[in-house]
């Protein structure tokens, strides 16, 4: 039997930061790697193309730190909005 692959639907994802990264809080994300038992994605910035940064894929399973789907700005109480 194929072994099951962690994170299946990955590529293309769309996230919301809890906080600001980089500036930015609407990440895709657009490469995967395989490294032995770890998954990382490469998440760029749906504002600024220039922001890339690699991150555990588990990471985006963590409520406090991502949320799925790009999410309305107005949902960010006390933090000024971006333009």
């Amino acid at each position: 039997m194929a072994k099951k692959q962690k994170f299946p639907h990955l590529l293309g994802s769309k996230w919301t930061a809890q906080h600001k990264v980089e500036g930015w809080r609407h990440f895709e994300v657009v490469n995967r790697k395989n490294e032995g038992r770890w998954v990382f994605a490469e998440i760029v910035s749906s504002c600024d193309p220039t922001v890339r940064l690699w991150i555990n894929a588990t990471q985006l399973k963590n409520r406090t730190l991502w949320q799925a789907g790009w999410q309305p700005l107005s949902s960010f109480k006390g933090e000024p909005s971006e333009s």
